[in-house]
């Protein structure tokens, strides 16, 4: 058991849907009262064109391919890790205290709970190896086994270390919320965000569109509106969550009908995006409540405006640290819980049976 009373430092890994490239954040964490953190140190480490192409098309390659990349992109992070260690003079002989463990996210390939199967790559073993570090990683199997989706693991943080908010919003790859309903913490994934935006963005060469610029400048394809608000998704109750494979069966081939008009597409998808974030916020948040904005969607300006216009709470979108990396901070606080064996599942926002405190250690 590790002595949260004093101050506790995990460096957290995050990778998410969307390809950015992999946020490595220096949290420390300590219980007095409540649960307090700090972002002491953060960096993304940008993948490169073949690692992004490698990831984006794993799922559609062998078994064995699959397995070499879950070895290699492990030892991929433990480098990273490595890399992350010097630049911020954490090394055995540094001045600065360093972290008891790493917490890692992985990349999900597969994600399909009903039937009752996960999978984040980056093998465990291989990073703590690499990095000289205690790991854990896998977080998201043992909730999936309890019945659970797996997914969303950051309401737990959310409620530890946010709690002092009405709700939180994340806007990755995918959206999420999380808040306290009765008492009971719950969440559930909303819509993709970049997972579609970035999509879409690709088509014009680019990676992202830059604070939403495309979009403000296109028109809306109002057919194209119209069968967006058709999927079933939006209709289904929670617990809900989505996954690329969602993505790649029921929106990108909407989008792939309007690939010549990328702007248009942009405009498209950022409103109504918007739109379904906004009414399912409506549902739950009322006029005085704070909801914080955090995720890599907080920096795109057009969306946020057209988010705070349409939103009846208000819409708080934090400094750059937390915007970024939020998720890291979080997976390194589960981490921390995994390490000293409490749950860092909410069964009322995955559906699992039961609580469970998830992630294989991997010592060095």
């Amino acid at each position: 058991m590790i002595d949260t009373k004093n101050p506790v430092r995990v460096l957290g890994l995050m990778s998410g849907t969307s390809l950015d490239g992999l946020d490595i954040a220096l949290c420390e964490f300590r219980q007095s009262n409540r649960w307090e953190y700090k972002i002491i140190e953060a960096k993304t480490y940008l993948y490169t064109e073949e690692w992004h192409d490698r990831l984006q098309h794993l799922h559609n390659t062998s078994a064995e391919v699959f397995a070499e990349t879950d070895s290699a992109y492990g030892r991929l992070l433990g480098e990273y890790v490595l890399s992350f260690l010097e630049e911020f003079h954490l090394n055995n002989n540094g001045l600065v205290e360093r972290p008891i463990l790493v917490a890692s996210h992985g990349h999900t390939i597969f994600h399909n709970p009903a039937m009752r199967f996960t999978s984040q790559i980056g093998d465990g073993a291989a990073i703590a190896s690499i990095s000289g570090l205690p790991v854990v990683s896998d977080f998201r199997r043992g909730d999936v086994a309890l019945g659970g989706q797996g997914a969303p693991l950051v309401p737990i943080g959310d409620e530890l270390l946010f709690g002092e908010l009405s709700g939180c919003l994340n806007l990755g790859g995918i959206a999420n919320v999380s808040f306290l309903r009765d008492g009971i913490r719950t969440g559930w994934d909303i819509v993709p965000v970049n997972m579609a935006l970035n999509y879409i963005s690709g088509f014009k060469g680019l990676e992202y569109d830059r604070n939403g610029d495309l979009a403000r400048g296109g028109v809306i394809i109002d057919k194209l509106y119209g069968h967006l608000n058709e999927l079933d998704f939006l209709k289904m109750a929670p617990p809900k969550t989505l996954g690329r494979e969602w993505f790649n069966y029921n929106v990108k081939p909407l989008i792939d009908i309007y690939r010549s008009s990328p702007d248009d597409l942009l405009a498209t998808l950022t409103c109504w995006i918007a739109d379904v974030l906004s009414t399912e916020l409506n549902s739950h948040f009322k006029e005085g409540q704070s909801i914080l904005c955090t995720g890599g969607g907080a920096h795109n300006g057009y969306l946020i405006s057209l988010l705070k216009d349409k939103t009846l709470a208000e819409v708080v979108v934090p400094d750059h640290l937390v915007i970024d990396y939020k998720e890291a901070l979080i997976f390194a606080f589960l981490g921390l819980l995994r390490l000293n064996e409490l749950p860092n599942n909410v069964p009322s926002c995955t559906g699992a049976s039961r609580g469970v405190s998830g992630g294989a250690i991997y010592l060095p």
